[in-house]
């Protein structure tokens, strides 16, 4: 089993260093796809929502991956490739100030337009309820893994890294969006 593991890590490598972008962006598909499948279970849904899920992994795959990638090199450029502590401060608090709080706008306003459908108004709304407690949470969450992801992960494995601990984010949001909805209807 170890000898398939091996290879199949052998061959994730020679594709993330021969096409960087499409391989963090398929990374980020496959992981938001698990990670709405868990959701769904842990939400009580009894038979897989196929769409639904579809409708993540794409997000994953055309705006998480790809978002990701190029947030990591222009922090690299702008910071200059540096990994002391006082750099990574500051890469996590302009992370923090800037991509934290659009992605997580970014996502509810897909989830609730496009995965579920509901009205712009109704998607407003839970957004402006929402949202606070969303990045207040991320806030507590996000800053440890960012510090994390700069500090010690290379720069191709940032957006792997990134997406894996994103999965389990999503879980999260997507249980906090579905919850929202429920209350209000």
């Amino acid at each position: 089993m170890s000898d398939i593991v091996k290879e199949a890590w052998r061959k994730y490598l020679i594709q993330l260093q021969a096409r960087p972008l499409r391989t963090k962006a398929i990374t980020a598909g496959v992981l938001a796809g698990c990670s709405d499948a868990i959701a769904q279970k842990i939400s009580g849904i009894k038979r897989l929502q196929l769409r639904r899920l579809l409708l993540i992994m794409l997000y994953g795959f055309a705006y998480g991956g790809p978002f990701g990638h190029f947030l990591h090199k222009l922090m690299d450029i702008i910071f200059k490739g540096k990994k002391d502590n006082k750099t990574v401060a500051k890469k996590v608090l302009l992370e923090q100030l800037t991509s934290s709080p659009w992605n997580n706008m970014v996502f509810m306003m897909y989830y609730g337009l496009v995965v579920e459908g509901r009205p712009w108004g109704l998607v407003k709304s839970k957004v402006r309820k929402d949202y606070p407690s969303v990045q207040l949470t991320a806030w507590k969450f996000w800053p440890i893994v960012s510090w994390v992801n700069h500090q010690y992960m290379p720069l191709q494995f940032r957006v792997l890294f990134q997406s894996f601990v994103a999965s389990c984010w999503a879980i999260f949001l997507n249980l906090k969006a579905r919850t929202a909805i429920t209350k209000q209807a």
